[in-house]
């Protein structure tokens, strides 16, 4: 089970969830953490743009990632003082949300972090009705991942640009 704890910290709000013996801590990104950002998006897509020479999470700029933020909140995803990944979603309203990001740098995976993020964002909209993503259609660690350990159900197959992806849904 989840222990969810709010703190307030000169008015920032830090969500922490306690699980595998890791305290994973998430906070609001600022156009401070542009930068941060984008190093965080590169390593968790880096093995994407590689095989699909494409992708959306990499190669953004600063400013692209500022433009980002400025749009779609976004969490960094910490690990006592490590930054290890990040999350954002956008209400498309009525409790339907589209997760746009859940990434986690590559040498943290596999560690519970993801479902934990999973979970804060859970926490973080409840009054969630429908949750949609979209991964690529040959990425099956992914897949894995929403299904088993997100309870998420794989939809239909499209191609976005030169990439197969696969919906996934969770719905109440």
């Amino acid at each position: 089970m989840y222990r969810v704890l709010l703190r307030m910290r000169g008015g920032t709000r830090f969500f922490q969830l306690g699980g595998r013996n890791m305290e994973v801590t998430f906070r609001r990104a600022t156009m401070a953490d542009a930068a941060l950002l984008v190093e965080i998006y590169d390593a968790a897509f880096f093995d994407d743009f590689v095989r699909y020479g494409e992708g959306p999470g990499y190669g953004r700029t600063r400013e692209q990632m500022e433009q980002s933020i400025a749009r779609v909140p976004k969490y960094v995803i910490c690990c006592g003082s490590a930054a290890v990944g990040a999350i954002s979603w956008e209400s498309c309203g009525q409790g339907r949300y589209f997760l746009g990001c859940l990434c986690v740098r590559p040498e943290w995976q596999g560690r519970g972090i993801g479902t934990q993020a999973f979970q804060f964002f859970l926490h973080a909209c409840p009054n969630w009705q429908r949750i949609e993503l979209v991964t690529p259609a040959d990425k099956m660690e992914n897949i894995r991942f929403y299904t088993e350990k997100c309870g998420c159900i794989v939809g239909e197959a499209e191609n976005d640009g030169s990439v197969r992806v696969v919906h996934l849904w969770r719905s109440r």
